[in-house]
């Protein structure tokens, strides 16, 4: 099978991309380690990095995604298209194993996605010590999400590097549809919705953090105020060290009677 050429381009651009993805999930494990028994005011800042590194890969992640939509809709019966930058790196990824012709195309879209769940870990590690924000509970929902995608992507590159004829997955219905129009159309998608839905959610739980911001950055402070969820139903008020106040009357009549105590006396 002849190979498609690689220029040095493709392949900085390939070795990039891997220290990318890399880089952010060894900046995952760092600030998770670290965080776990003290608080430390660099984690917040570290963690707003891969964040903003998450933003900026999936910005050309969807970009992909939708570019292939367009192409379908003026296309619907040819084989899916990828746009320039996103062939090269393909093709770069591809020297793995020339003889499987897709393969450099899932590598691609796996690490895409890699870097992607990695920015919503981000929020989620961001808000550790903010339990009860409404960013935090957007992350773990995006989280979720973006983990299952993340791994139909993994069973995806897996398949083809073991040889299978096509990939397998959710979105080849595990193999069972024969390529042609059936099957690129049904692919192209499901991918593009499932990214869809997990920029969405991203961008919702960005939205929150911005305006969280100032609580969660003071949780990140030694002593500072740490929310937690308030299983009542309610927000609740800002605890210290995961403690949650709630107004309650027996509590708020001892208190009462505390201070006027003195004055009686």
């Amino acid at each position: 099978m002849h190979s498609p050429s690689v220029s040095a381009w493709d392949n900085a651009g390939t070795v990039l991309l891997l220290l990318w993805a890399a880089g952010m999930w060894l900046a995952v494990a760092v600030i998770a380690y670290a965080g776990r028994r003290s608080v430390r005011p660099w984690l917040f800042r570290a963690s707003a990095g891969v964040i903003g590194l998450g933003v900026v890969g999936q910005l050309g992640h969807i970009q992909e995604h939708i570019a292939q939509t367009g192409y379908w809709v003026m296309h619907p019966d040819e084989q899916p298209w990828m746009t320039a930058w996103g062939t090269g790196l393909a093709n770069g990824f591809g020297q793995v194993d020339p003889s499987k012709h897709s393969l450099g195309m899932e590598i691609l879209h796996f690490t895409g996605n890699l870097i992607f769940l990695a920015g919503i870990v981000g929020v989620a590690l961001i808000t550790r010590r903010a339990l009860g924000t409404r960013s935090r509970k957007w992350a773990k929902m995006g989280g979720w999400m973006q983990g299952i995608h993340g791994v139909e992507h993994g069973v995806l590159t897996l398949s083809v590097a073991l040889g299978a004829s096509q990939a397998i997955g959710m979105s080849t219905w595990f193999g069972l549809l024969d390529p042609g129009p059936g099957l690129w159309t049904y692919r192209v998608w499901w991918h593009m919705l499932t990214n869809l839905a997990g920029t969405v959610v991203f961008a919702i739980a960005l939205c929150h953090l911005w305006r969280e911001r100032r609580e969660i950055e003071a949780s990140h402070r030694p002593g500072g105020p740490r929310r937690t969820p308030d299983r009542s139903g309610d927000r609740g008020q800002a605890g210290v060290e995961g403690v949650q106040v709630r107004d309650e009357p027996h509590v708020a009549a001892r208190v009462r009677l505390a201070d006027e105590g003195p004055q009686r006396r």
